[in-house]
């Protein structure tokens, strides 16, 4: 699903990125046409995946975040609003946040017992996003600058870190992902 989103957001028609990671973007080094379907297999297969576990949750899950990823992406495109925590919670945030909810299904967690697992799941996209903007110059660097972009990562990466804190469970590796989203540089 992550790898559909990216290669649909590239297009010329959206973000126009030329590049991806260092090569050139899948529009850029074949054409739009191909792209716009090789991002289609991509949600498609994701789709095929996501049914195959026996919980018709985690197919929810994952549609129920691609929907709300399209909404922002959709809402950054064409301007609409200026809130920009939500648009970044949707484009970037559903995706991370899928990857937790979907885990909790596959792992058959009671839904009761989600919450603290969702509330940290919600930060840790938000955190992704502000380091990408200071990383890449925009977004949160545009409207606060640099320092004020800064505040705000360390500030989901201290949110993250409190909501892993309050899971009775092994959260190291979680603690390191969120370590290393903080201080990324690359």
């Amino acid at each position: 699903m992550h790898n559909f989103s990216l290669v649909h957001d590239d297009l010329p028609s959206l973000d126009n990125d030329e590049v991806r990671r260092g090569r050139p973007s899948t529009w850029a080094q074949f054409d739009e046409a191909t792209a716009v379907l090789v991002g289609d297999a991509l949600l498609a297969e994701a789709l095929r995946l996501a049914l195959s576990y026996p919980s018709p949750f985690v197919a929810r899950e994952l549609i129920q975040a691609t929907l709300g990823m399209i909404g922002g992406q959709h809402a950054d495109t064409k301007g609409i609003g200026d809130d920009l925590e939500a648009i970044h919670r949707l484009k970037t945030g559903r995706l991370f946040y899928a990857s937790i909810a979907c885990a909790l299904w596959v792992a058959e967690l009671p839904e009761p017992e989600q919450k603290p697992w969702r509330e940290f799941a919600d930060e840790l996209g938000m955190l992704f996003q502000v380091v990408d903007d200071i990383l890449d110059g925009d977004g949160y660097v545009l409207s606060l600058g640099e320092d004020g972009a800064r505040k705000l990562a360390d500030e989901a990466a201290e949110r993250a870190q409190a909501r892993l804190a309050a899971i009775d469970a092994d959260t190291s590796v979680l603690e390191q992902i969120v370590a290393g989203l903080a201080t990324r540089t690359a």
